[in-house]
């Protein structure tokens, strides 16, 4: 059902030019990776899914949307997984590594809703990219939260920075740490430029 929806949803959006996407050769095209972006709302997770457009991306949802049967079933379908984002543990690891381990890529939205959640959820993400020995791709989202906005003509952009890669001269807990303030880092810059941008598209 992924490739379907995505396949509907990437011609509509082309067609009506409501996503723009920026560094988009920051992202590798024949490897796995983790992608790490920005969180306000359901629409970024979508248009997540078509910047990397044709690459599938599973992404870590928290365990609460997946209560009732019928949701449980459909997220599936578009490749979600369910974590305990309020208690993420070893266990919260098992799923991404194993979808990394199989070739595909994970999509973690480190900021998630509440800034409650960012850190371990950043963190999560670090440690999820280099226990699986791939790239850390991060990413910044600007634009509609829900779809009233997008019938309102609201264009959404994603913005995509270098990938962030494991220094084996570093322990395990340095590396953790060193990656870490690399991605806070990125994603504020990524933020900053994603700003200026609308700021930009305001004015004129």
């Amino acid at each position: 059902m992924y490739h379907l929806i995505s396949t509907i949803l990437y011609r509509l959006v082309k067609l009506f030019r409501l996503l723009k996407v920026e560094g988009k050769n920051y992202v590798p095209t024949n490897d796995k990776y983790v992608v790490a972006c920005t969180h306000r709302g359901w629409v970024d997770v979508v248009m997540l899914a078509l910047a990397v457009y044709p690459t599938q991306v599973h992404f870590m949802a928290k365990k609460e949307l997946f209560n009732s049967k019928l949701v449980d079933k459909f997220l599936r379908s578009i490749n979600a997984f369910p974590v305990n984002r309020e208690n993420p543990g070893s266990s919260t690891l098992k799923i991404p590594l194993k979808l990394l381990k199989e070739g595909k890529c994970v999509g973690i939205f480190p900021s998630g809703t509440r800034t409650s959640e960012e850190v371990p959820l950043k963190r999560g993400a670090v440690t999820i990219a280099l226990k699986g020995q791939v790239p850390l791709v991060p990413a910044s989202y600007s634009g509609p939260t829900k779809l009233s906005d997008i019938f309102k003509g609201k264009k959404a952009t994603i913005i995509f920075g270098p990938p962030i890669k494991g220094n084996d001269e570093l322990k395990k807990a340095e590396l953790i740490d060193a990656a870490l303030i690399e991605l806070n880092k990125t994603m504020e810059e990524l933020q900053k430029k994603i700003e200026k941008s609308d700021e930009k598209i305001d004015v004129e």
